[in-house]
């Protein structure tokens, strides 16, 4: 994401993002309309695996480009939990038979997206999944979408109360279009759309409307050749809550809370336990 543009990269580029500590070095033929991409401008980006649910969010900065190659220095780096991969049937639900070929009735149908926002001249890049019909909603000249249990952060809210200039990538999984849309975004407890996004009897808390000034259904050359489908099986050795155990060791927040939480995950077994819960009580 730079400067409220989405980008997408074939996901066997993993391989390829060795350089000095806290940098990534990301060749530019790979992503889509690369030629936008500027020095010095802000990169938030969603790392997934194939077959696997959880994600790697990672932010910081574009410090250079140079021989076709962006040099990013990176400032934030974590773990993102599966239930938005979950939700949208992400690796094992089939794309429709018919494939929407107009941008709002593609955007209906969408079951996963990665919603882009900025704050302080920094940027995030979060994922959003849900069933058809309950992610995205184009109604009276806006588009919807709904809050869902997630990691517990903010990120997105704080930006958009500050800046509410976003962009979003919205896709149906096992196609290779997507569509772009940038807007200004407000968060709100409409009472009316809130219902809109109720599954299995949970309606959401809140529900963000999005004016867009562009919406444009593409075909992507990176999610062509990333090849993710169907998926592949991920590695044994990359376990979501060794991950999670080692971001809560180095989280140096202090107090009572923190220090039982960090005590808790420590005890054999806690960590897997309370995903599996968290994953099938709090998905929606």
């Amino acid at each position: 994401y730079y400067s409220r543009k989405l980008y997408l990269l074939p996901v066997q580029l993993l391989g390829k993002l060795t350089t000095a500590p806290r940098t990534l070095l990301l060749p530019l033929e790979l992503l889509d309309e690369s030629d936008r991409v500027q020095e010095d401008t802000a990169f938030g980006a969603l790392f997934l695996i194939s077959g696997k649910n959880e994600t790697l969010r990672v932010n910081g900065r574009v410090q250079s480009i140079d021989s076709g190659l962006a040099l990013i220095q990176v400032e934030e780096c974590y773990l993102h939990c599966a239930k938005a991969f979950m939700r949208s049937g992400f690796w094992d639900t089939p794309p429709p038979d018919d494939i929407p070929t107009e941008t709002y009735r593609f955007l209906a149908v969408s079951r996963f997206m990665a919603l882009a926002t900025s704050h302080d001249g920094g940027a995030d890049l979060s994922p959003k999944g849900d069933p058809a019909g309950a992610l995205l909603s184009p109604y009276d000249g806006a588009i919807w979408y709904p809050d869902r249990p997630g990691n517990r952060r903010i990120d997105s809210f704080r930006n958009i109360l500050s800046q509410p200039n976003v962009a979003l990538l919205a896709l149906i999984p096992g196609c290779e279009q997507v569509v772009e849309v940038s807007g200004r975004a407000e968060i709100t407890t409409d009472d009316t759309m809130r219902q809109v996004f109720a599954v299995q009897g949970n309606v959401p808390k809140l529900v963000t409307r999005v004016i867009p000034q562009g919406a444009t259904l593409k075909h992507s050359p990176a999610l062509a050749r990333a090849r993710l489908w169907p998926a592949a099986t991920p590695p044994e050795d990359l376990e979501a809550p060794a991950i999670f155990k080692a971001h809560l060791k180095l989280n140096q927040t202090k107090g009572l809370s923190a220090t039982l939480t960090r005590a808790a995950t420590s005890i054999p077994g806690a960590m897997e336990k309370g995903l599996a819960y968290d994953y099938k009580k709090n998905l929606y």
